[in-house]
């Protein structure tokens, strides 16, 4: 085996377990429910309960997840945005496993 495709496959395997690694440590919305980071609101969205930059990036993208998909339903049912987002609030909240946090609308309880 040349030196050349030695070097490759090192580099090859550094790529590899770099990017598991990376995806490891990666936040996401289950974890974060456990661990307290994160909630749902009456409004459909989460919310950062302890914010970081990994949090508020995690809110973020979820949240911007969740609207266009509220967008739909709400086109496609000719309801208001609003109306899909106070169901979809309380849907989320009535399924929140106790232990975790939500917000009814009234301040952070854990259920």
């Amino acid at each position: 085996m040349t030196m050349a495709k030695i070097s490759q496959q090192i580099l090859s395997a550094v790529a590899v377990t770099l990017l598991l690694a990376t995806h490891a440590f990666a936040l996401d919305l289950s974890g974060a429910k456990l661990e307290g980071l994160v909630g749902e609101t009456s409004n459909g969205y989460i919310a950062a309960i302890k914010p970081s930059g990994d949090v508020n990036a995690l809110v973020e993208d979820i949240n911007n997840r969740r609207k266009a998909h509220y967008l739909k339903i709400a086109t496609k049912n000719n309801l208001s945005l609003e109306a899909i987002e106070v169901r979809a609030g309380q849907k989320a909240i009535s399924k929140t496993p106790a232990g975790q946090f939500v917000d009814a609308g009234d301040g952070w309880t854990k259920k």
